[in-house]
């Protein structure tokens, strides 16, 4: 690795001590290790909170691979993902093969930095781009030739090949956000051509509670309550955003930490799951509907966790 340019971090990838593989994850697993042996570039969307990012660090473990990260920036520009001109490289010379003269030479070249991206194409690694969308479609156009002729066009103050042969073991994971996301970007068609996009949804009950179990520390039996209100609150479909599993494993550690019950005569559990499902389900200042939140939530307290006041 200490070939590889200074500005670009490369990660190692283990796996994750705490990633749940229930049935529904190994199979979505199983199905992007198949595409990516196929050749093909992975694309997991959907939509906040679904564990897009997490399941791309769990492939990329099996692929065991380096890794090199980018997460999507409305700033980015295609130098940020290929390279740049980053400060200057001097050179000086001095001659003094006469004695009583002095001769000397200095050179001041622009010193080339290959980023992320160029790095991953070059020596093979596991490429994920995480929040692809929120880049700007211009700045992404660079992949259209790496996905699909694997290779990659090069800026000429880069000072050696036009072009760079995409390494074959080099393998691209993406994740985003659905499109009427804020600060998300309607992807080309062209470059979502070139990629399978497994569409997450929120999980099966069954990993939603091995998920907020297995984050936490949890007991199962509180689990199963925090996620059974958590599912039926996204069901009523009376919230702005449906709350995801992320909401549970917020509730269950905010218990912990605050030395909480499950249990509806509890007044903390009840004050953490309205405090956490009123913000994860609301906009920002919209009183109207945390309100509305806080009161369902408060009689899913009392369905599942027993009501004694």
């Amino acid at each position: 690795m200490a070939a590889i340019e200074e500005m670009t971090t490369v990660l190692e990838p283990t796996p994750l001590p705490d990633f749940v593989e229930t049935k529904q994850v190994k199979d979505i697993t199983n199905r992007a290790l198949a595409y990516i042996k196929a050749g093909f570039p992975i694309h997991f969307r959907g939509v906040s909170g679904t564990g897009k990012t997490t399941l791309a660090m769990h492939i990329a473990s099996k692929i065991q691979r380096p890794v090199v990260m980018i997460h999507g920036d409305e700033e980015f520009s295609t130098s940020d993902l290929v390279g740049g001109e980053y400060g200057y490289r001097f050179r000086k010379v001095v001659d003094r093969f006469v004695s009583r003269v002095l001769k000397l030479e200095e050179d001041m070249v622009k010193r080339w930095v290959d980023n992320r991206l160029t790095v991953a194409c070059k020596y093979g690694f596991t490429l994920i781009y995480d929040e692809f969308t929120r880049s700007r479609p211009e700045a992404n156009n660079i992949l259209l030739s790496i996905l699909q002729e694997k290779m990659m066009d090069l800026p000429v103050g880069r000072g050696e090949e036009p072009y760079l042969r995409v390494d074959p073991e080099f393998t691209a994971i993406f994740t985003s956000n659905p499109e009427e996301y804020a600060g998300v970007h309607r992807s080309q068609d062209a470059l979502r051509d070139r990629m399978i996009t497994i569409d997450l949804d929120h999980y099966d009950k069954k990993t939603e509670i091995a998920i907020t179990q297995a984050k936490s520390g949890i007991p199962k039996k509180d689990a199963e309550k925090i996620v059974s209100i958590v599912r039926n609150l996204r069901e009523s479909n009376k919230c702005e955003f449906a709350p995801t599993v992320r909401g549970c494993i917020m509730i269950a550690k905010s218990l912990i930490v605050l030395d909480g019950k499950v249990g509806a005569d509890n007044k903390v559990f009840r004050e953490v799951c309205q405090d956490i499902l009123a913000s994860e389900t609301s906009r920002v200042g919209s009183k109207t509907n945390q309100a509305r939140v806080r009161e369902l939530v408060s009689g899913l307290i009392d369905k599942y966790c027993g009501n004694k006041g």
